[in-house]
């Protein structure tokens, strides 16, 4: 290696995969590495990633509780967008992939680093993620991704380097999950084994989060969301933190079967990948956002962000979420939400989410006086309605005409 590296970040689980990165940077950069293990609500402990590393010999490790600072800084901001992939993917893992990048390079930063690594594939899109997001914040940060450096490109390879280096590796259970899997507060992802034929119909015991929409109860739930500034800050009444709301959405959601989606997507890379997604809190909280927005965001405004949620959306999938174009929008998309105040109903039953009612005591524009079918006192003339109409028809009045004379 032409440049030297002395010490660096990695990203690190404890699980295979990173355990061996940890050995293989050591062995070839013969450099210090300092581990970095994020809880965002995957619903696995972390903490066993410590003795781990120590019995790897790491001295500086860092394991850090970030589910609160993700759902109010990443997950929320985004929603606030109503920001949907491709018409169908809420993003969980990306979304979470630029906190994690973020706290790499301030770790890295704090003890002195040269470098961060990743254990991301260089066929997928979280090692762009990842690496955007970390030039963004430290533009001559080196990054280390050894999926990329090195031939260990097997499972069996990987287990062989350590078994030849002395690493533990955790039996695999005996009929564990076929599939790779990534989990934070927002979602829970399945890829590869048998999803990789798109015709191939997931098995019913894939699914962690959710009961069956044909399993889930025979009556309805109802819940009421509050919002302030856009945000969700209360279920029936009860104030909770952003964390705290979406778990207890994730669990409402999951037992009423909400939240499943089967997509084939396009990756930034090229590749088009098929995936299957539980998202029952965020789909819960969609619903619901889009709901109170209705009833307080003048029109224009509403469709004005209908029309900017699509590069929005992939700004965030591509990895972006650092980039000034990013930060520009996201400040537009949060004026807006000044106004987002109020509560919404909502029926939960059988995978479907219903809105059965809004309201707004300060920032409400629906008028009764004059949506009413019946008499309005004169609030609304509606013979005005007829110049509205000839106006904006004029123009295809004019463009038939023309046709029929040619």
């Amino acid at each position: 290696m032409t440049d030297t590296i002395n010490k660096v970040v990695l990203a690190y689980s404890g699980g295979l995969d990173t355990s061996v990165i940890l050995q293989w940077l050591k062995e070839t950069y013969n450099c210090e590495v300092v581990t970095f293990t994020a809880d965002i609500g995957q619903g696995e402990e972390v903490e066993p990633a410590r003795s781990k590393a120590e019995a790897m010999g790491v001295r500086e490790i860092f394991i850090e509780d970030l589910t609160e600072d993700f759902v109010r800084e990443y997950v929320f901001p985004m929603f606030r967008a109503n920001t949907v992939y491709e018409g169908e993917y809420l993003l969980g893992t990306s979304i979470a992939r630029p906190l994690i990048a973020k706290r790499l390079i301030e770790i890295a930063h704090e003890t002195g680093a040269d470098a961060i690594a990743h254990g991301a594939t260089g066929k997928g899109n979280d090692q762009v993620r990842f690496e955007l997001g970390a030039y963004a914040l430290s533009p001559d940060i080196r990054i280390i991704a050894p999926w990329r450096e090195w031939d260990l490109n097997s499972r069996e390879k990987l287990l062989a380097y350590a078994e030849a280096n002395g690493i533990p590796v955790e039996a695999k259970r005996t009929g564990g999950s076929p599939y790779s899997m990534d989990a934070n507060l927002l979602h829970i992802s399945y890829e590869g084994g048998p999803l990789e034929d798109p015709w191939c119909e997931p098995e019913d015991d894939m699914w962690r989060w959710s009961v069956a929409p044909e399993q889930a109860p025979d009556v309805a739930e109802t819940i009421e969301l509050d919002f302030s500034n856009g945000d969700a800050v209360a279920i029936d009444g009860v104030a909770m933190s952003p964390a705290t709301i979406l778990a207890r959405l994730n669990e409402l959601g999951g037992r009423h079967g909400v939240g499943r989606s089967d997509i084939v997507e396009n990756r930034y890379v090229g590749i088009k990948s098929r995936g299957c997604y539980e998202t029952p809190g965020g789909t819960i909280l969609l619903k619901a956002h889009r709901a109170m927005e209705s009833l307080t965001l003048d029109r224009e405004v509403a469709h004005l962000k209908d029309d900017l949620m699509p590069r929005y959306a992939s700004m965030i999938y591509n990895g972006y979420w650092w980039s000034p174009e990013r930060l520009s929008l996201q400040s537009l998309i949060d004026s807006t939400q000044s106004t987002v105040n109020g509560h919404v109903r909502l029926k939960l039953y059988k995978g479907n989410v219903m809105v059965t009612g809004r309201k707004s005591s300060t920032d409400s524009l629906f008028d009764a006086d004059i949506a009413t079918f019946e008499d309005d006192a004169g609030r609304y003339n509606q013979k005005d309605a007829e110049g509205f109409i000839k106006l904006n028809a004029l123009r295809l009045r004019l463009n038939k005409r023309i046709r029929q004379r040619t």
